[in-house]
């Protein structure tokens, strides 16, 4: 019994807890949300681009090696 008590308490400590630090949350604007958002965007395009060139560079390499042998 004693432990059904403790663990009801433990439970709304939680859930009490839980409703004070989602009161602390800061959200973004819709402005800095769509800047951050352009900002992934064109870094995935950039490195994207950057594995393709790579990845076409050593096929071509790989292709030159194997006329070579």
């Amino acid at each position: 019994m004693a432990d059904q008590i403790k663990k009801e308490s433990k439970i709304k400590k939680f859930f009490k807890d839980y409703k004070s630090e989602f009161k602390k949350i800061v959200w973004p604007e819709k402005g800095d949300t769509l800047k951050q958002s352009g900002i992934v965007i064109v870094s995935i395009i950039v490195v994207g681009a950057a594995i393709f060139l790579l990845d076409t560079g050593f096929a071509k390499l790989l292709e030159w090696l194997g006329k070579i042998i």
